[in-house]
């Protein structure tokens, strides 16, 4: 062990998230927020349309590279307790990647949680989530990686 013991980002900082916790079980927790899972869920509904393309090809032409990359397709690996955040709007990220990620993980028998904002977009901007999001961080890495709490 490297002494590494969480891992956490929004946005891509969660993509890549989703890509390290299943490729390693070295962390004691995570937390992504606002974060693709399944890449074909976003076709033609995010606004990175064309990167999609240019980077993997069209779904339907290339659809085992759309498989092999997405963190979905070694899901089963995941071993992390994993804590999901979005905001129930998000165009840029739809919210159907972390509901994705949530039962698939929950199917798995994981500890996982997922908390969506009602109203927020990708960015959380309500005073009052941010706390919220802050303090759900801060507890899931207590509990997990200090052994704190209940």
């Amino acid at each position: 062990m490297l002494g590494v013991a969480a891992a956490g980002g929004s946005s891509y900082g969660g993509k890549l998230t989703n890509h390290v916790i299943t490729r390693t079980n070295r962390f004691k927790a995570a937390c992504t927020g606002a974060s693709t899972f399944i890449y074909i869920s976003n076709y033609g509904h995010d606004q990175y349309q064309r990167w999609w393309e240019f980077e993997l090809g069209l779904p339907w032409e290339n659809r085992e590279m759309w498989e092999k990359m997405e963190p979905f397709s070694r899901v089963e690996n995941i071993t992390t307790p994993t804590l999901i955040l979005c905001g129930e709007k998000d165009c840029n990220v739809p919210v159907i990647n972390s509901e994705q990620l949530y039962m698939a993980l929950k199917r798995l028998g994981r500890t996982t949680e997922l908390v969506v904002y009602p109203g927020e977009f990708h960015g959380i901007s309500t005073p009052s989530y941010i706390k919220d999001k802050y303090t759900r961080y801060l507890d899931w890495f207590a509990k997990y990686v200090k052994g704190e709490g209940d």
